[in-house]
């Protein structure tokens, strides 16, 4: 019998029983009493299974714990077990704080089954780099809170800044899915005051508060179909299709660039390359255009092709 049958076939040997003296599990594994040693030291420390010894029963049983929960046969090799502490690790360097403390017991279960087979988890750690460009403080009660109502389809009372208006609002939303885009949260939902579907950045959120009320759910097909539509964070039905042209030295680049599902590129035999994108709101398809500079011509529609203009323009005067 393979290690890992026999370290299941304990979980069968106790399910259901009240105790399981030691000579009837020497026995019915067929193994040594060193072995047996072995096997419930690695059955606790890193399997976490409550198994205990009874000195009134004469027997080991599986203590009670309504706070723990099982997932029967659920064991892993050991690239599955690096895959899960790689996932851990990349969630802790994205968002330190999120859920750290919340996954540190698996983590420390994680790291004991792979010290077991010779590696060391804390060369991931040293070995996994992340570059953040852009990301803005999150408030952890907002996206705890959000992120809950989320998965249990509960409403929100939520206070949110707008930052192009200046004004902070109370409204009721009915979150649909949490998004995580160029380092930042946000979160789709039906907004109750507007009546329509809107995305918040979840750091604009200066207060959440979950309330008793039913979600409004809204068809998540049609719902990302239209918000997909638009470019980047900000959805809406397309208004119009920008006509972008990148220079022989920059088409390498952005050739192999993913702007919007629906993109339409051409490699022009002089090497530049003409990209068109679909777009309902410019604002930040402005800011990707702008970051390129010189090495980018919107060719069309004019009323872009005005706004950069009018951009560099007011640019240039700062530092004529």
């Amino acid at each position: 019998m393979s290690e890992i049958n026999r370290l299941y076939r304990y979980r069968e040997l106790l399910m259901g029983r009240r105790f399981v003296t030691r000579d009837e599990l020497l026995n019915k594994l067929e193994i040594s009493l060193a072995t047996f040693k072995r096997d419930l030291a690695k059955l606790r420390d890193q399997f976490d299974m409550p198994l205990v010894f009874d000195a009134d029963l004469g027997g080991y049983r599986l203590e009670k714990n309504d706070d723990r929960q099982e997932l029967p046969g659920l064991w892993f090799s050991q690239d599955e077990m690096l895959a899960l502490l790689t996932i851990q690790r990349m969630i802790e360097q994205l968002e330190p704080g999120l859920l750290g403390p919340k996954l540190k017991p698996l983590q420390q279960r994680l790291d004991s089954m792979l010290q077991s087979q010779g590696l060391d988890p804390d060369t991931l750690t040293e070995r996994l780099r992340l570059v953040h460009a852009g990301k803005r403080h999150l408030p952890l009660q907002a996206f705890e809170t959000v992120a809950r109502a989320t998965l249990s389809r509960r409403q929100v009372r939520i206070r949110h800044h707008n930052r192009n208006t200046g004004e902070t609002l109370t409204r009721i939303i009915s979150p649909q899915q949490l998004v995580h885009y160029r380092d930042n949260w946000y979160v789709d939902a039906w907004c109750h005051l507007r009546k329509s579907v809107r995305s918040f950045s979840i750091d604009a959120i200066e207060q959440a508060d979950m309330l008793d009320d039913a979600a409004k759910d809204i068809d998540l097909e049609a719902m990302r179909e239209m918000l997909n539509a638009g470019y980047g964070i900000f959805g809406g039905v397309i208004s119009d299709w920008a006509e972008l042209r990148f220079t022989a030295q920059r088409a390498p680049w952005v050739q192999n660039e993913v702007w919007h599902p629906q993109q339409q590129g051409v490699l022009h035999a002089d090497g530049s390359y003409t990209l068109r994108v679909p777009y309902a709101d410019e604002r930040e398809l402005i800011g990707d255009i702008l970051r390129f500079g010189g090495d980018v011509e919107v060719v069309a529609p004019d009323r872009l092709r005005q706004k950069i203009h009018d951009q560099i323009k007011k640019a240039a005067c700062i530092y004529r």
